[in-house]
């Protein structure tokens, strides 16, 4: 057991990490293998281990800092970023990890991994100890994708919760990301809330300056009534608020 607070330090570690730490790959294998056989560590999946707390018997590192370190790249995202900022309606036993390294879905302790594309350019949050989206990534990505992940409904509610966003920080995002209808989108859907996230008349000027022709819907499928939003050039739910108030009712009445 006298490697057991190494690898406390460690947290995640793959194969190679110990052998790199103990010098000899054999004694790597031996060494995790026995260390399994005890209870020490668990493997998270292939050739990706975490230690195991003594006191709770639950891994020493969360979620979230698992799916950090799944790969050298990867990163936490979407409705998994909200959560860690504290800014998600609810907790959801699944973790999105934005990473270049291809992987299927899999479960460990409960929670399963999803893997989303990590995009060039990528804005991180400096203020945590793992790789972490930035609040504005995190907003932008989920407003993005809300269709595959979370939902309309669940994004809006977590971005009621940010107390402000930096403007410069949304538009260099969405400028590299170069998608008209991702800033019709976000210009839509943050006009509804500018208050709330104190964003100017300036920033959605230049969201509307990327609107592209055609006609667009905000969403494939809806079950609220869609209108057309001539100032935005969409079909969208006339107001989004009415969306979250109906939600709230609905669980009054329950």
């Amino acid at each position: 057991m006298k490697h057991y607070e190494k690898l406390i330090e460690l947290g995640c570690f793959s194969r190679s990490d110990i052998a790199k730490y103990l010098g000899n790959d054999a004694t790597a294998a031996s060494l995790l293998r026995d260390y399994q056989k005890k209870g020490y560590i668990e493997r998270v999946r292939p050739d990706l281990y975490t230690v195991i707390s003594l006191e709770t018997h639950q891994p020493v590192r969360t979620r979230y800092q698992i799916g950090a370190q799944l790969f050298s790249d990867a990163v936490i995202s979407h409705h998994s970023s909200f959560e860690v900022f504290g800014y998600a309606n609810q907790v959801f036993n699944e973790v999105y990890v934005a990473t270049n390294s291809r992987f299927p879905d899999f479960e460990y302790n409960g929670v399963l991994y999803h893997r989303v594309l990590l995009r060039p350019g990528t804005h991180m949050d400096a203020g945590h100890r793992f790789r972490l989206t930035s609040l504005e990534q995190t907003l932008i990505d989920s407003i993005a994708d809300f269709e595959k992940i979370a939902g309309l409904e669940e994004t809006l509610r977590c971005m009621m919760l940010i107390p402000a966003l930096d403007e410069q920080a949304m538009v260099e995002i969405l400028t590299h990301r170069q998608n008209g209808f991702l800033w019709q989108k976000c210009g839509y859907i943050l006009s509804q809330f500018s208050n709330e996230l104190r964003l100017t008349r300036e920033f959605f000027e230049t969201c509307k300056a990327h609107i592209p022709g055609g006609k667009r819907a905000l969403q494939k499928e809806s079950t609220t009534p869609l209108v057309w939003e001539t100032e935005w050039k969409l079909f969208a739910p006339r107001n989004l608020r009415s969306m979250l108030e109906k939600g709230v009712n609905e669980s009054d009445g329950l």
